[in-house]
This record gives structure tokens, sequence and C-alpha cells, in this order.
């Protein structure tokens, strides 16, 4: 039976405060559809400190950051965007348009038909997270999106070089130095100066994931995103520094990131939980990490490799790092995670950053029922038919006549029964049903 060393706080703490997130981010996002372009600097201002006359940067402007970085940095960035779009490119071509002929003369087919603009938030405000545009910009190109905007918030009082040049090297045709709420309102609302687009993208804070949210239906979302998470999944073959360092690794995003240790053997857990002790002593992000793990951090104790399966597929977390004699085990295993990193010699900060799969992950048991931002994502899969013989038409309008006076829907049953006249020569009545 599992037994937990270390709980989170209660969720009734967390859903208090989601409750204050989405009230305060109804009213920004009402303000924005309101008063347009006006609401947005009045926000900037007030929550970034950041005011200039077009949010857009100027060729110039990007050309100067660029010009702000070493070279080392311009092609450690290349690689990174290398790998997301080698990865990017394998996956498309995985999906097929199909044609198919399922009767004789029946032909039902689909496409793959990219979203015609993607908006794609990068977060920086506390951190210049580049790597999410090489997740969002780098994988939306690969699928072909024809107009890609970026919006990143000013770093230190200004557009942050090493986002500017990761968002310009990834393609994308727009980039606005904006953040926070005001800049995925813009992107998806649309106002004077930043015409709206037809999906949004990436991660953000909690506000932003909550203006996503909010905003779906207007405009489609990757996903519905929360804190980053975390879980480590290890037995005694591996050491109690690997998983504290794992563990306070993804905990630094934020205060309220989970991170839990699940494992077999009490000694690592007790180990682990020293360790991530005297590593918060000298990590230069310990303030939020340790926030983080003393509010969200667990630790859970299992008996077998099977009860630990079945615990991590209860979690669902966003990024699972598998460290035991049999990691394999887990992944034929767990059916519920967003990214598994089977082994020591890999993990989350590889995925996050350089490795090629995608960091946008579903968080808070979204993994239940969907995996992470890919190429796919920036797809809409559609469907056409088309019947090609009279017989074919009459046949399969006999069928459906019937099916719609099951249902007691004369109007889509008269759409059949004209063809069975027409095509197959048979006297249905006006309203009736197909013999």
């Amino acid at each position: 039976m599992a037994r937990w060393l270390k709980q989170s706080i209660a969720a009734g703490e967390k859903a208090a405060a989601n409750a204050a997130v989405r009230a305060t981010v109804e009213a920004l996002l009402e303000d924005v559809a309101t008063r347009g372009d006006e609401a947005v600097r009045e926000m900037s201002i007030k929550f970034d400190d950041w005011d200039r006359e077009d949010y857009r940067l100027s060729k110039a402007e990007i050309e100067e950051c660029l010009a702000q970085l070493q070279p080392r940095d311009l092609e450690d960035i290349k690689f990174a965007q290398a790998q997301v779009r080698n990865f990017a490119k394998h996956q498309k071509a995985a999906l097929k348009d199909i044609e198919v002929e399922t009767l004789p003369g029946v032909i039902l087919g689909h496409k793959n038909i990219p979203v015609q603009s993607v908006g794609c938030y990068v977060p920086g405000g506390k951190y210049p997270l580049l790597a999410s545009a090489h997740m969002s910009v780098v994988t939306a190109k690969v699928a072909g999106v024809p107009r890609i905007v970026t919006c990143a918030p000013p770093f230190n009082g200004r557009p942050a070089p090493a986002i500017v040049a990761a968002q310009h090297l990834a393609g994308a045709d727009e980039i606005y130095c904006l953040g926070g709420v005001q800049a995925v309102a813009a992107m998806a609302i649309g106002t004077a100066s930043i015409p709206g687009v037809d999906m949004l993208v990436g991660p953000g804070n909690a506000y932003v994931a909550e203006a996503k949210r909010q905003l779906f239906g207007r405009v489609g979302i990757d996903l519905f995103a929360g804190p980053t998470e975390t879980l480590i999944i290890a037995d005694e073959t591996v050491d109690a520094e690997l998983c504290a360092t794992d563990l306070l690794g993804q905990a630094e995003h934020g205060p309220t990131s989970p991170a839990i240790l699940l494992t077999n053997s009490a000694k690592l857990a007790k180990e682990t939980m020293a360790q991530v002790d005297k590593l918060l002593a000298i990590l230069p992000t310990a303030a939020v990490a340790k926030q983080a793990w003393e509010a969200y951090g667990e630790v859970i104790v299992c008996d077998s490799f099977d009860e630990m399966a079945e615990q991590a597929d209860r979690i669902a977390s966003e990024h699972v790092q598998v460290m035991t004699s049999d990691d394999d085990f887990f992944l034929r295993k767990m059916k519920n995670y967003g990214a598994l990193f089977l082994g020591p010699r890999t993990n989350v900060a590889y995925g996050d950053k350089v490795i090629g799969t995608n960091h946008t992950l579903p968080t808070q048991g979204a993994a239940r029922y969907t995996g992470g931002l890919w190429v796919g994502k920036f797809l809409k899969t559609v469907t056409y038919q088309r019947v090609t013989t009279d017989e074919a038409s009459a046949m399969i309008g006999a069928y459906c006549s019937r099916l719609c006076a099951l249902e007691g829907f004369a109007g889509h049953g008269e759409q059949a029964n004209v063809r069975v006249r027409r095509y197959g020569g048979r006297n249905v009545p006006y309203g009736g049903a197909a013999d």
C-alpha cells in the first residue's frame, strides 16, 4: 500500500487560489475586448512597466538583439531548433492524407490542413525561456502555418535578446514585446495594431494559462496548462543526489510547481528528502524551488513496480523521470503522462531545452486524455466524400432514408429520398421512408 512521507497542501487551498485568478483574468479579457489597444497598453505599463508606441519589433530591433548574442549562443539556439524541427518533420511524415473507396462508387477521404494563423506565447518575465519559441514556432512552421505571431514580455526593461533571436531564427512572422494576459488577449481577440489569430499556443504563468482557458472557443489552444509538474519514479539503482536534483530542477519553475518522488525504497525516499534540504542551501534558485517543494512536494513509498505504475497513472504528471532496474516496464505499463524520460542518462531539462521532443505538455491531470503540443496540433484533419455512381447514391440513400425515419428527421430523410427517386428510379413518397 502506498505511504506518503510528505504531502502537498490541501486541495481546498489550491481551489481558492484558482478562483481568484479566474475572476481577475475575466475582467482583463473583457477590458481588452472593449477598449483594444488602449487596454493592452495600460496593462503593459501596470504589470510590466513597459510602454512603447508599437509593441511589434522592427527588423532593426531584431537585428540589434541578434548582435548582442555571442556566436556560440546563436549556434546553440540553432542546434536546439534543428532537433525540434527534425522530430516535428518525422511526426508530420506520419500524418497522411487518405482517399479510399469504402463501397463501390463511394469515396471517402481526409486532408490535413494547417491552421492559418497562430499566436505563440513565450514566457520571459522571470526567466527568458527562449526554448518555448523553439517548441511553438518551429513546430508550427513545420506544420505549414502561414502566419505565426509571437509575444514575449520584456526582460529587465527591454526585449530579451535571446528570446527575440529564438523567435526570429524559428521563423516568426511578427514579433511583439508584450507579455501576460494582455498579450494573449490581444492575439486572440485582435486589436487595431495586432490582428487576431486562429489559435494560441505556449506555456505561461497562472494568469496566462487561465486567459487561454477562457479564450478557448473564440480561438483554438494547444492545451490547458498549469504549473510545471515533475514525477520521479526511482528505486535503489539510483542515488538520492540524482533524484533530488531532478526534483528541484523543475521546482524552480515556480512556487506552485508540484515535484513528486515515487519509489519502492523507503531508504531512497528519506535520503532524497535529506539531499533536497542540502541542495536548497546552495541552489541559486532556491527561493522559488523551496516554496514549491514545501507546499507542493510529495514523497510516496510503494510496495512494488505495479503499485508505482498505478500511482503514476493516478497522478498523470506532465514530466515523468524513470530511473529503475526496469525502465521499460513503465514504458509498457503507464498510460497517463505528458512525456517519459527513461533512465538516468536523460532528464526533463533535456526535453525542456534541446533534445527535440516538445516541452509544451499537459498538466493538472490532463494527461489522462491528451498528449502535448506536436505538429499535429497545428493541423486540422478534415473529411470529404464523393459518390460517383447512381447505384451507390440510391443504395446509400435507402439506408439513410430509413435511419432518418427512426429519428423522426423528415427533412433529412427527404434529402436521401430525392436521390433514391432520381438515381434509383424508385417511387418513394415525399416524407416517407425508402423500402
